[in-house]
């Protein structure tokens, strides 16, 4: 019995799709009953870099989501609503999805999920997280006999690529922005990447999936990394420390072998120690760290995006589904639990106010005696414990000062950075970055 399946978009990804399952050999088996029977195009004139028989391409993808010879739809079109409508419609006819699409997971995996298991139809989204890098999967299987204490994330490639710059340049964020444009590592319109949106809906995917409860992407704590400066970079290096964009899932357990009354949920720029294992993740590169129990510390690390690694990923699910289904198990008795989503319950987030971290604070005060005293005092009085406080450099503007505290709440810390802000010496806080 072959398999066919529906391909929505043909850009980079859906490229890269076709291009492995049309040349099979050296592949899985299952490859060999597989068939792209459709391919949904804006423009099925244009010329491509795979080739196709005549009528697979059309430019009428929504005959392609009710085709009843179809079985799998591959959705890479991207966006939110008429992706969503399209898997949706796909589920109403009882067909597998594969996507890559964390935006339309993120936002809307509520409802796709409960349509897919009312249906008895697979969702699969492997290259949605961490493109061709298996995470998602790992999650799901092998890792599921664990309890997962902490998902730590470096998964959008183009702030790392831009911190990596920044960081072996001594450039500033907008110089390496632009260039980024140019090289095509970043968008004309950068805003979900670099204010890190992008990573909150992957951290999204990857919680539900360590926690077991589905999550609000509005419950994530997001920021960017807009503010960085070289000097950030610069002072983060003589302490010993280099600055990432981290997403971070991190649960809390009220008792041992409970599930996690809540979790912590956000995604910020962070000092992590060199002798980390994410240190040094650099370029557009990704990688997933987790850490659970009895296992201990796993890491996945790999390219995060482009034609050849997400393609890799889809394929994969598509294989799996196929898989599933040869193997007789029937999707109406609940199918594969492996495959299908199994919770359908939120985990509670916790308020970022309870978050504990060390933090990193640039103050920019005036040249005179007595205010690291009173830089201490102001933090002591809010309960934050300095760690170490260093005078970097004294120059016309006044005096830039360092400081590292221990680990404190961030709502203590917060109200300690007002009663800064209020003393006469101080001119500004420039920036403010936890650390690990």
């Amino acid at each position: 019995m072959g398999y066919n399946v529906g391909l929505l978009g043909l850009g980079t990804v859906g490229t890269g799709t076709a291009k492995i399952m049309l040349d099979s050999v050296g592949r899985h088996p299952l490859l060999e009953e597989i068939s792209i029977v459709r391919v949904g195009v804006r423009n099925p004139d244009k010329a491509r870099e795979v080739e196709f028989e005549t009528g697979v391409l059309t430019d009428d993808l929504a005959s392609i989501v009710t085709d009843p010879n179809i079985d799998i739809i591959v959705e890479l079109i991207g966006g939110v609503d008429q992706a969503l409508d399209y898997i949706l419609t796909a589920i109403d006819h009882g067909k597998h999805v594969v996507t890559a699409n964390k935006a339309v997971i993120s936002r809307h995996g509520d409802e796709i999920f409960t349509a897919a298991n009312a249906k008895g139809v697979y969702v699969l989204l492997e290259a949605a997280v961490a493109g061709g890098i298996p995470v998602l999967t790992p999650l799901k299987q092998a890792l599921g006999v664990n309890r997962i204490n902490r998902v730590t994330g470096i998964i959008n490639g183009t702030t790392n690529y831009i911190l990596t710059r920044m960081k072996n340049e001594g450039a500033n964020f907008d110089d390496v922005l632009a260039d980024a444009q140019r090289l095509g590592y970043a968008e004309a319109d950068p805003t979900a990447d670099v204010d890190g949106l992008d990573a909150a809906d992957k951290i999204t995917i990857l919680a539900s999936l360590a926690f077991g409860g589905r999550i609000n992407l509005k419950d994530v704590y997001c920021e960017g990394i807009r503010k960085i400066a070289a000097a950030d970079i610069a002072y983060a290096e003589k302490l010993g420390f280099t600055i990432k964009l981290l997403a971070i899932a991190q649960g809390r357990r009220p008792a041992s072998g409970a599930m996690p009354d809540e979790i912590e949920l956000k995604v910020h720029p962070t000092l992590l120690p060199k002798h980390h294992p994410l240190a040094t993740v650099d370029g557009v590169n990704n990688a997933v760290l987790v850490e659970a129990d009895p296992l201990g510390e796993v890491m996945f690390y790999g390219p995060g995006a482009g034609e050849g690694a997400t393609a890799s990923a889809v394929v994969s699910d598509i294989v799996s589904i196929v898989a599933t289904l040869k193997s007789g198990t029937s999707t109406n008795d609940n199918g594969n639990p492996l495959l299908r989503c199994s919770h359908e319950h939120y985990t509670r987030v916790a308020s970022m106010d309870q978050s504990v971290s060390r933090f990193y604070a640039r103050i920019l005060t005036q040249d005179r005696p007595s205010v690291i005293g009173q830089i201490g005092l102001a933090f002591g009085e809010h309960g934050v414990s300095l760690e170490s406080v260093v005078q970097i450099d004294v120059h016309d503007r006044g005096a830039e000062i360092v400081v590292i505290t221990h680990k404190v709440s961030e709502g203590e810390f917060q109200a300690a950075l007002q009663a800064l802000n209020a003393l006469e010496a101080v001119v500004s806080i420039p920036s403010v970055l936890r650390v690990w």
